[in-house]
């Protein structure tokens, strides 16, 4: 038995242009994919890539405000409610078009200005009410702690116990956790250990090798351990390969033939 792999069309097969990687995932032996935003495209012309090339689409990001200036989500941010309930609505638009029925939360970036406790309050009640929205359509709610030492300096939940802290406080059942090995690697290690004590937390799995965020088999984790433990805990979500591969995707992959 191996887990379910997923491709993350956002950093892989990024060869060719975006909507050719639906293509290219199916090519290489993918039959799950996921990616960052949908939101550039129409949820038909998405919805048409997804049929063409047998693909089930897993995952995507609820809007994050301006990625391209910087910003990695808003839920965290007083002054910006309003905007995010309004892409809850955009994004149960994009899950129902596209069967998608688990969508990850971005914390956003901490302002520094602004106590913690305000910023604690606003992102457990914008939880509770996209929790509670997404329940209506039977999507599960995923919460990502991203790494603060590397790749987002002042994410605001950077580590697994202040994602556990948010589903405790927000009290709802289709909450949980989106467990990136390569971000929990850089923050805490102790992988498998920590794979299973928070197990029944978690609703998808992404990974890269660490350090570099390349492909398994570049750094320092043993993924075969890894995916191994994964059978043994009966995991039974996804396991999304998001990685930067070392040269082209395809031969980034022997991972996937092992």
């Amino acid at each position: 038995m191996m887990p379910k792999f997923a491709a993350n069309l956002s950093m892989l097969f990024t060869e060719v242009a975006f909507l050719e990687r639906f293509k290219s995932a199916s090519e290489n032996g993918f039959q799950f994919v996921e990616y960052l935003f949908p939101y550039e495209w129409s949820p038909q012309v998405l919805a048409t890539q997804l049929k063409q090339h047998k693909l089930q689409q897993v995952l995507f990001n609820l809007p994050p405000g301006n990625w391209a200036e910087g910003e990695r989500g808003i839920a965290c941010l007083p002054d910006r409610v309003h905007e995010f309930k309004l892409g809850i609505d955009q994004a149960i638009e994009y899950a129902e078009a596209l069967n998608v029925k688990q969508i990850n939360c971005l914390a956003g970036l901490a302002p520094e200005n602004l106590e913690h406790t305000l910023l604690w309050n606003t992102f457990v009640n914008n939880i509770r009410y996209a929790a509670k929205r997404l329940k209506q359509h039977n999507i599960t709610l995923l919460i990502e702690p991203i790494n603060s030492k590397v790749d987002m300096p002042g994410f605001f939940i950077d580590t697994l116990d202040k994602a556990l802290q948010v589903i405790n406080d927000v009290d709802q059942t289709n909450v949980k956790v989106q467990f990136d090995i390569y971000h929990m690697q850089i923050m805490q290690g102790d992988i498998l250990r920590t794979l299973e004590r928070t197990q029944h937390h978690i609703g998808h799995i992404q990974f890269a090798d660490c350090p570099g965020r390349h492909e398994p088999g570049t750094g320092e984790l043993n993924f075969k351990n890894i995916f191994n433990c994964l059978d043994k805990m009966n995991y039974a979500g996804w396991v999304s390969a998001e990685y930067i591969p070392k040269s082209d995707t395809p031969s980034s992959l022997l991972w996937l033939q092992n």
